[in-house]
């Protein structure tokens, strides 16, 4: 995995998307930021050949060949066009009382084109590629640390460099390269770098009657899927977040979900009256086979995560009513305390900080081609697990069919849930095996993906797995 984020210090971005500003007829900014303008970013920060100052520029040969990435930001943010205003023209003879503040100049119209203004204020780009070694990721570092604003002046940035997947914003959606999609964003292709060269030299010489727009070759748009392409199907929204105070231990998994699932209902009946049955799931009549999922998060993934439980989400599916969201999230956000089984913690509401990764929205909602289940997976029924039936269980859970899946009883990823059969089944109930098992999607697919039959209290939780061995 390589990845870059790029934090907007203002909170807003402006660039031309296609040269067509200063006609002052645009009305939607360019968004995201293509990768080719934090491409261009990257070669101003330090110049090539000669003109580099701490880098030696192969770095930048590298960059211009990865492929399009993942980018990650706002889906709709607010694009605000901006007023034509004049300014003062140099140059030229002077002119007689045709400026007021600027005796002898005269004024020119500008036209600023589009302000973006998103509601998250950092995008990440992440491409699926084996790193680099470590002197051009420390090249590209300090390029990046050189970076003082992305598309025009009043958008100062900072820019970070990593090897490891960035932890996207909660606001923040997926913008995925597809053949099929409908938004063309610019990407860089080989051979970028020596046309800006061309560029630069034309304009050491000619000035800025040399400008990019006289190069179409820099342009090379490729096919993205939008996260809005697919607003008109509902696929569901996590409406609550929390955090425990202090992590459970994964093997109450089941016993935590239990105590949460009793909690929501105790309190949406005393908050609003009878939960709705989409909450609890007695005499569900509708076909299909969504219900709500009262999901724990467990600490899995990295070197040393033991599985432990550090945060709780509340999940509705496609078609539940906005109002019933809506007070499903005041009772969750109503909980302080869960009991029950050997479990005895106290839950507050998540707060905007960054750890612990594991009650983070961005650790399960971001899209990846590849998912690992976090906590096993209940077979939805006995027989042989092949391709097919794993295909079944992700249409059941709204999911496209994998391409590919391995699975095995015990974890495939570090801090994965190991459980026994007393731990997963429940008593009373018929008992059905379970596994842990990896997906893999044509697609990037986003989060959260929960799989099996006992996906209502948390069991096939996956994390994703895009950028690691």
């Amino acid at each position: 995995m390589f990845s870059v984020s790029v934090e907007f210090l203002h909170g807003t971005f402006r660039g031309d998307p296609d040269g067509t500003a200063n006609t002052g007829r645009l009305t939607r900014g360019e968004w995201p930021p293509s990768p080719s303008r934090l491409f261009a970013a990257l070669v101003a920060a330090d110049g090539t050949g000669d003109a580099c100052r701490v880098t030696d520029g192969v770095e930048l040969e590298w960059f211009e060949r990865l492929p399009p990435p993942v980018i990650h930001a706002d889906p709709d943010p607010v694009h605000q066009p901006l007023h034509p205003r004049f300014v003062v023209q140099h140059g030229g003879t002077p002119a007689k009382g045709t400026h007021q503040e600027y005796v002898g100049r005269s004024g020119a119209a500008s036209r600023a084109g589009v302000r973006v203004a998103p509601r998250s204020a950092r995008v990440v780009y992440e491409w699926d590629v084996t790193p680099p070694n470590a002197t051009i990721v420390e090249a590209l570092r300090l390029r990046a640390a050189r970076v003082g604003y992305l598309g025009s002046a009043d958008s100062p940035v900072r820019a970070r460099v990593g090897t490891e997947p960035l932890t996207p914003a909660a606001e923040a959606r997926a913008f995925v390269p597809d053949r099929e999609g409908g938004t063309l964003i610019n990407v860089t292709q080989e051979g970028d770098l020596a046309r800006w060269d061309r560029l630069h030299e034309q304009w050491t010489e000619r000035g800025a009657s040399a400008s990019r727009s006289q190069s179409p070759a820099l342009r090379h748009p490729a096919a993205y899927r939008s996260p809005l392409s697919d607003e008109l199907r509902d696929e569901g929204e996590v409406v609550a977040w929390l955090r425990l105070e202090t992590a459970v231990s994964g093997r109450r998994v089941s016993a935590l979900t239990t105590a949460f699932k009793a909690a929501v209902l105790r309190w949406y009946q005393e908050l609003y009256g009878e939960p709705p049955v989409v909450l609890h799931g007695h005499g569900f009549r509708e076909t299909g086979y969504e219900l709500a999922r009262y999901l724990a998060l467990p600490d899995v993934g990295f070197q040393r995560s033991r599985g432990r439980i550090h945060g709780l989400a509340l999940w509705l599916p496609p078609g539940s009513d906005a109002a019933v969201r809506r007070m499903a999230r005041d009772a969750a956000f109503s909980v302080r305390r869960l009991r029950g089984r050997g479990v005895d913690v106290t839950v507050v509401p998540r707060d905007d900080e960054e750890r612990p990764v594991a009650a983070h929205p961005g650790r399960w909602l971001r899209a990846s081609h590849r998912w690992a289940t976090a906590v096993p997976a209940i077979h939805e029924r006995r027989r042989r697990l092949d391709l097919a039936e794993v295909a079944r269980w992700c249409e059941h859970a709204g999911l496209p069919a994998p391409v590919a899946f391995r699975s095995a009883r015990t974890p495939l990823v570090t801090g994965a849930i190991d459980l026994a059969p007393v731990e997963v089944n429940r008593p009373g109930r018929p008992a059905l095996p379970y596994s842990h098992v990896e997906l893999r999607f044509q697609h990037a697919v986003p989060g959260p993906v929960v799989i099996g039959s006992g996906r209502q209290r948390g069991f096939g939780l996956c994390v994703p797995l895009d950028g690691r061995a």
